[in-house]
């Protein structure tokens, strides 16, 4: 089976830079991941790809270095299911809040083999072309399962997370976490409450030898993330990049305050 280069990475002690697709365009998708990043993301929870579209971007994503990775939308096994049939190699959760709910999500991300606690149902079309013909034989050891920590409930039950088998690691949303902090969504990472939880997960997946992953407003905030422990940044996604390129521009050739 073709290897996970975040595994990879993250078994060398090296930090993961993922792009982030909130845009529905296979040529985005190229683009993206022709780019540079270790990993790209398709976003299927507020981005706007359907299940179609997803399929299409992971095929774009195929022709490039970066490994695909899919945000389902809900802790749903027919979903995950359908990203990771489709060629996705690791699954990014929102919302999960409870040990329980973590591993009901790994256990979605696994087949049934070799004594693995796995519901996935087997019928990997694209995974078959994307990860080989031994895909299933190997897919349990090679596919990630990282479910997302951004409500006070889930970072309650931080550690328990961390622990459950099947679980790679797991994915903060800085946003939903400082609305649940009651901070706004727009907090600085560098705010003592966010900071304070940031660096306990990061902390809780060092001690379980677990990866760290974070979704970054800005390369600023990615850079400090790498630095405080986090193997897995992602420096804010495709629509971001377009417009603050496009204001840059337009800057240049229309000094002075926009009309």
């Amino acid at each position: 089976m073709r290897p996970n280069r975040v595994r990879q990475l993250f078994a060398q002690g090296q930090t993961v830079i993922a792009g982030w697709l909130s845009l529905d365009s296979a040529y985005a998708a190229e683009l993206v991941g022709s780019a540079g990043f270790d990993a790209v993301v398709i976003d299927t929870q507020h981005g706007m790809a359907g299940h179609a579209q997803m399929v299409a971007m992971l095929q774009a994503l195929s022709h490039t270095p970066a490994t695909p990775l899919v945000r389902v939308s809900q802790n749903n096994l027919a979903e995950v299911n359908r990203a990771l049939d489709a060629g996705a190699y690791g699954v990014i959760c929102p919302l999960v809040n409870s040990a329980a709910e973590a591993a009901a999500f790994a256990r979605a991300c696994r087949y049934p083999l070799d004594g693995v606690a796995g519901e996935r149902s087997f019928g990997p079309a694209r995974g078959l072309l994307y990860g080989g013909a031994d895909y299933a034989q190997q897919a349990n050891h090679t596919v990630l399962a990282l479910p997302m920590v951004e409500t006070r409930a889930g970072l309650e039950a931080l550690d328990a997370i961390v622990a459950c088998d099947g679980v790679d690691g797991i994915f903060i949303g800085p946003s939903d976490l400082g609305l649940a902090l009651g901070l706004g969504p727009g907090a600085l990472h560098t705010e003592p409450l966010r900071a304070q939880a940031l660096a306990r997960a990061a902390a809780a997946c060092r001690a379980a030898g677990k990866l760290a992953g974070v979704w970054c407003a800005s390369a600023e905030m990615a850079r400090d993330m790498t630095a405080a422990g986090y193997g897995l940044v992602v420096p804010g996604h495709d629509a971001i990049w377009l417009k603050a390129e496009i204001t840059r521009r337009l800057a240049v050739i229309r000094p002075g305050p926009s009309r």
